[in-house]
C-alpha cells in the first residue's frame, strides 16, 4: 500500500505564491508519474501538472508560466511551486502518483485546500 502525505496548503493574497509538497511512502516500488490535481466545489477534479520519472513535465494551459512542478526521487516527493496565484486557483489541490509494486497502483493524497483572497 502507498501513504501519500502533502503539505503547504494555506491562505494567501492574489499576487502571493505557496509552495506544496507531496511525500510517497509504504509498499512504493518504482513511480512512475506524480502530479497534482485540484477540484473546486461544483466543479469536476481537473490536472494541474505532471512530471514523470525522466523529468518531463505537462501543465494546465491556466497554469503555465505561473506554476513549476518537480520530483526528488530519493526522498520520493513531489513539489508544486505556485506563483502569481489567482483567486481562480482556489480549489483543493491533490498529489496523485502512477507507479508499479506488486502490480500497477494509482494513489491519491487526501487533499489540501489553497485558498487565494482578492
Amino acid at each position: 500500500q502507498v501513504q501519500l502525505v502533502e503539505s503547504g496548503g494555506g491562505l494567501v493574497q492574489a499576487g502571493g505564491s505557496l509552495r506544496l509538497s507531496c511525500a510517497a511512502s509504504g509498499s512504493i516500488g518504482i513511480i512512475n508519474t506524480m502530479g497534482w490535481y485540484r477540484q473546486a466545489p461544483g466543479k469536476q477534479r481537473e490536472l494541474v501538472a505532471t512530471v514523470t520519472r525522466g523529468g518531463s513535465t505537462n501543465y494546465a494551459d491556466s497554469v503555465k508560466g505561473r506554476f513549476t512542478i518537480s520530483r526528488d526521487n530519493a526522498k520520493n516527493t513531489v513539489y508544486l511551486q505556485m506563483n502569481s496565484l489567482k483567486p481562480e486557483d482556489t480549489s483543493v489541490y491533490y498529489c496523485n502518483v502512477l507507479g508499479f509494486s506488486a502490480g500497477r497502483y494509482d494513489s491519491w493524497g487526501q487533499g489540501t485546500q489553497v485558498t487565494v483572497s482578492s
